[in-house]
């Protein structure tokens, strides 16, 4: 499917005019079969906590002061 394509379906679709459509930069998104038994192999987060302590200050030998909240 090209783009003018996706561009007629959604304008079609949705009643607005093609050059809105184009404005507004639709496109087709390929997708695969996801198997919701298997976790995903690297979860994109960050652990901030395990991050920090494997940081090198300018003092490592300094003790952190927790500051009470």
């Amino acid at each position: 499917m090209t783009c003018s394509h996706v561009e007629r379906a959604v304008a079609r679709t949705t009643g607005e005019a093609i050059s809105t459509i184009k404005r507004l930069g639709f496109s087709l998104v390929e997708t695969t079969a996801i198997s919701c038994d298997a976790p995903p192999k690297c979860p994109n987060v960050v652990d901030w906590d395990a991050l920090d302590q494997r940081r090198v200050g300018l003092f490592p030998n300094r003790k952190r002061v927790e500051l009470a909240a």
